[in-house]
């Protein structure tokens, strides 16, 4: 069953009196449990392509249908909620809430869906991801490789149906990255999540189920292992 439909998805964006196409009529599906690279150049519209894919913007053409929902036909409010419930995110600077603990920051998810069991759960990722003892530490406090491992249990929090990860391992030294990597396909593996990442390294695509090769906003080619 896919997760992830995307249909005839375009993106332009209006800058002056020219017309700048990032995303051309790019096509796909991901099956649940997949797990999945975008790769290309910079500027190719990976990253657009991929905030799309989670709702976080809406394209100008085309359709996005994630979970069976149509985020097309959301407003932002209908698109956030589909986001709290059923996508994890990693970014390549973490995003983490300056002011709050790591752990506070693994409860946010939780916390949005009232669960009573939101510290518990958070302490648990904490374990999970070898910071438990950091629990009380400031992201000012933590190193990148540790404030990335955070978000990494903040974006499993709410067990999410997909897990969106951009550059994961981009701000991140080799030895880090592997740790991260491993992390990542681990707890992916665990929970039974699609992943979806996007990054410049392609000993870590190659790592994954499927690439899709995308150029001037173009796919170019669409691997399975």
């Amino acid at each position: 069953m896919s997760i992830l439909s995307i249909k005839n998805l375009s993106k332009t964006y209006q800058s002056g009196s020219r017309k700048l196409t990032v995303l051309d009529e790019v096509n796909f599906d991901i099956q649940a449990g997949e797990t999945l690279a975008i790769v290309g150049p910079s500027g190719s519209g990976k990253t657009t392509l991929l905030g799309l894919c989670a709702g976080l913007d809406s394209g100008s053409t085309g359709s996005v249908v994630l979970n069976g929902q149509a985020l097309e036909k959301m407003n932002e409010d209908q698109r956030a909620f589909v986001r709290n419930k059923d996508v994890g995110f990693i970014f390549q600077n973490f995003q983490l809430l300056p002011t709050l603990t790591a752990l506070e920051n693994v409860m946010v998810p939780l916390e949005l869906k009232k669960r009573k069991d939101a510290r518990q759960k958070a302490q648990e990722l904490l374990e999970k991801v070898g910071l438990g003892d950091r629990a009380t530490h400031y992201p000012t406090q933590l190193s990148g490789g540790e404030q990335q491992r955070v978000s990494i249990a903040r974006a499993f929090a709410n067990e999410p149906k997909i897990l969106f990860a951009d550059e994961p391992t981009g701000n991140l030294d080799t030895e880090t990255g592997e740790m991260i990597e491993k992390l990542i396909f681990d707890l992916n593996k665990e929970q039974g999540t699609t992943l979806v990442l996007v990054t410049h390294d392609l000993e870590l695509a190659a790592k994954t189920q499927r690439i899709i090769h995308i150029k001037g906003g173009k796919i170019q080619e669409d691997v399975h292992a």
